[in-house]
């Protein structure tokens, strides 16, 4: 059963115009990418790059380009910390898939079902290293300040979900704790060290950094409302996903403090015990339209982004604004 969601009526909002601005930039990217996955060790440049080479859209070193751009810097440092903010994000995947146990990743077998989850670990650890080489290589301090502490913010992250994993106890608030620093973390530090490099005003900084933290949860919290109210073959994933994993994402914080006794000992079996069948997921979908809660996360999100949004104010209009303003709405009416 899957759920539709109302978005607004208007033209479909479109990833495209950020992506051309940077295009030649990205280029520069990619060859960076390409050149730091080689190693003599088969197996390293074999998994880096087929989650790599696997159809992501690379958001994150695109915010590092543009935002870099859109405060004025005109040097080449900016090449290598994208190519860094891609290989923390590829190496937090690489470990997520290993704790989650998953088995897709972006519609293909994840690399742990190809490789195991030793090999997983160890090169997402080498895609760190070549990270941390590629920022020293920069010699920005206050870049490797801000990536660095976002490498630090993100395993806290790790660990809260951990700690969350299975409780259905947890609230909003502890939730969106949870998905600020496991996620919006990279956006925000992405977002953050362009304008470090160009020398910008604290403002600035400060308001890049606000627009890439608030991106990261909306696009967090879509991503929770496509587990429950997507399509297997958009979202790269299977349906349900989370559910099966007995993860706690915000449809279900809504849905379960919302229901009544019968519907929480619902959550309690199949989410904390693991209790779950093949008819459950159907049942869960069902309390969540009942309960609203895939709107009310979606609205969540809609939140998030118009702050995110209101932190572009800042700059003068420029194509470059225009375009990562685009870029919010994708966020919340992307399909995949």
């Amino acid at each position: 059963m899957a759920v539709i969601l109302p978005f607004e009526n208007r033209a479909e909002p479109s990833i495209d115009p950020l992506v051309d601005l940077v295009a030649a930039d990205m280029q520069r990217v990619n060859g960076v990418i390409l050149a730091r996955t080689g190693s003599e060790v088969t197996m390293i440049p074999e998994v880096a790059n087929h989650l790599i080479n696997s159809g992501g859209k690379r958001l994150r070193p695109i915010l590092t380009l543009a935002l870099a751009r859109l405060t004025g810097y005109g040097g080449e440092g900016h090449i290598k910390l994208a190519a860094a903010v891609e290989f923390m994000h590829t190496a937090t995947l690489l470990h997520d898939d290993v704790v989650d146990e998953s088995e897709l990743r972006r519609g293909r077998l994840a690399a742990r079902m190809l490789w195991g989850n030793e090999a997983s670990v160890l090169v997402g650890d080498f895609l760190l290293g070549q990270a941390f080489k590629m920022m020293v290589e920069v010699g920005s301090l206050k870049a490797l300040e801000i990536l660095s502490s976002a490498a630090a913010v993100i395993a806290e992250g790790e660990v809260m979900q951990l700690a969350a994993a299975k409780n259905t106890a947890t609230t909003e608030d502890e939730y969106i704790a949870v998905i600020r620093a496991k996620t919006a973390e990279l956006f925000a530090a992405a977002c953050e060290v362009g304008p470090a490099l160009s020398g910008s005003a604290k403002a600035e900084q400060a308001a890049c950094r606000s627009f890439g933290m608030n991106l990261g949860i909306t696009f967090q919290l879509v991503d929770d409302v496509l587990d429950y109210g997507g399509t297997a073959q958009k979202l790269g994933k299977n349906i349900g996903d989370d559910f099966r994993e007995g993860k706690i994402t915000l449809p279900v914080v809504l849905a379960f403090r919302r229901g009544g006794e019968a519907e929480r000992d619902f959550w309690r079996r199949t989410l904390e015990r693991g209790e779950a069948n093949d008819a459950d997921l159907e049942h869960a979908i069902g309390l969540m339209a009942k309960h609203r809660a895939l709107e009310d996360t979606l609205r969540r999100a809609q939140h998030y982004g118009a702050i995110a949004r209101d932190a572009l104010a800042l700059f003068p209009d420029s194509p470059m604004k225009a375009a990562l303003a685009e870029t919010v709405d994708f966020c919340i009416a992307r399909t995949h």
